[in-house]
């Protein structure tokens, strides 16, 4: 039982709080709660997880923030992948989610109660905090899977109950992500719920991230949800020492439901809490931003169209809502100083890429491929108009405009990855996987074999150090 201050000397019983059930759901939640269904989707998000972080290696910024964790040093923990440099958990976390960051590939879409969905990265965040906490502790795959389960269930939670808008101007994997790496550093780290309630009262004062970043195309849009990590494991740490925080860090008064969310729904974080894990419900087939994705998937379906000749285009008109077209994906493309931001957050440029290769993967976020004149010219002739209802936020259609009068076209009203309503084939999930491995070009075909038999047998393993050494790469 729980109690709140009415008056000097007084004290009043109240029922638990918001924060008081998650923190209970986290610590006393074990393996065999868990059904297989939700257990089979954590090792689909890791496997894809593992496969961005391998891409990340060659992203721009990856060598800095690593040769950055090199200088500050310190206990050798936890492997920073691609690199095979050991340093602190929370560093190795932080790293390896910049890199899991990069071509914004990972995957996304908080789910919630009766099929709602809402914009995240969650796993942006919990899984590089699973991998290095697991690393550092020693844990087996089980432990490893139930805590990735539950901070994701958590983040999930918390991000549908949050009235959560990205064109609002803030970057909920700095906020939600914060809340659910916690869960994950504090249930691998044996916290019980006393310490699991201070640790998210910790982390309540580190929790930020801004749209701008995105919006000004610069490097620091994969900081939040890398912060997210960092900050999750040192407040579980600080917890376990005997550090406290705020008692209702969820729902209390400057509590994250006040501090950072837009009408929120409280009653979403409880809802079926125990018997439903939510978490990451897309697992993205093209490199870029979700807001391009229907547009760019109704360009692969063109681009498989016999009857085009992108030689023969006159113009592409795409349609989209107002409000996208207002937004961070619709403005007009530019190389920049940070060429993968600004074309994984372009719609032209997904388009054009789309068109031309029927697939948008991070070797075109590539100044090779931006400054190949072909894509200038077709970028030239890309129209976006916002012509759709508002309500239509994952629609778009596509209108090509052949020189012969011809006109072809593209709806698409569901864009592909959701796992509930257009899921990839496993065939494509790992085809995805060993792309982006071979881009890194730094872990070896055999090795991302053995991490998928590993983590499809994950609850079996009684050490993670194996996964982690397949993608350790070599010590710099």
């Amino acid at each position: 039982m729980t109690t709140t201050s009415t008056s000097p000397g007084a004290v009043a019983a109240v029922g638990p709080t918001i924060t008081d059930r998650l923190v209970r759901h986290v610590a006393g939640t074990g393996f065999g709660d868990i059904d297989g269904g939700t257990i089979g989707r954590a090792k689909v998000r890791l496997i894809d997880s593992l496969g961005n972080i391998a891409a990340g290696h060659r992203a721009q910024g990856s060598d800095g923030v690593v040769h950055l964790a090199a200088r500050w040093g310190g206990a050798s923990e936890s492997t920073v992948l691609t690199h095979g440099l050991r340093v602190p958990a929370q560093t190795a976390a932080l790293a390896n989610a910049v890199m899991m960051r990069s071509y914004d590939f990972e995957p996304i879409s908080a789910e919630g109660p009766d099929g709602m969905q809402i914009a995240a990265h969650i796993s942006g965040t919990t899984v590089p905090v699973a991998l290095a906490v697991a690393e550092q502790q020693g844990a087996s795959g089980r432990e490893l899977l139930t805590a990735l389960v539950l901070g994701d269930d958590v983040a999930s939670r918390l991000a549908v109950a949050s009235g959560f808008d990205v064109y609002g101007g803030q970057d909920n994997t700095g906020t939600v992500n914060g809340l659910g790496g916690t869960a994950v550093a504090g249930r691998l780290m044996g916290l019980d719920a006393f310490q699991l309630r201070h640790a998210f009262g910790i982390v309540e004062n580190q929790l930020a991230g801004t749209v701008a970043s995105i919006v000004d195309q610069s490097l620091a849009f994969k900081l939040p949800m890398a912060f997210a990590a960092r900050n999750a494991i040192v407040s579980a740490e600080l917890a376990q020492l005997g550090f406290t925080g705020p008692v209702d860090a969820v729902g209390g008064r400057h509590g994250f439901l006040d501090m950072y969310c837009t009408d929120p729904v409280p009653e979403r974080i409880i809802h079926r809490l125990g018997e439903e894990f939510y978490g990451d419900c897309v697992i993205k087939p093209w490199s870029a931003c979700r807001a391009s994705h229907p547009s760019l998937d109704a360009c692969v379906r063109l681009a498989s169209d016999e009857r085009l000749d992108l030689a023969e285009v006159e113009a592409v008109r795409i349609h989209v809502t107002p409000r996208t077209l207002a937004g961070f994906v619709g403005q007009p493309f530019a190389i920049g100083d940070c060429p993968e931001v600004s074309g994984a957050f372009s719609i032209r440029f997904t388009a054009a890429t789309a068109l031309m290769y029927g697939t948008v993967r991070p070797e075109h976020l590539t100044l090779a491929h931006m400054q190949d004149p072909r894509l200038a010219a077709l970028l030239e002739k890309i129209e976006l108009v916002g012509s759709l209802p508002p309500h239509e936020v994952l629609t778009a259609e596509v209108e090509l405009t052949l020189q012969d009068g011809a006109v072809l076209r593209q709806r698409v009203d569901q864009p592909r990855g959701d796992i509930h309503a257009s899921p990839l084939s496993e065939a494509e999930i790992l085809d995805k996987y060993f792309a982006n491995v071979d881009f890194g070009g730094v872990v070896t075909r055999s090795d991302a074999e053995r991490a998928i038999e590993i983590i499809h047998d994950l609850e079996s393993c009684e050490d993670i150090t194996a996964l982690v050494g397949l993608f350790a790469g070599k010590q710099p």
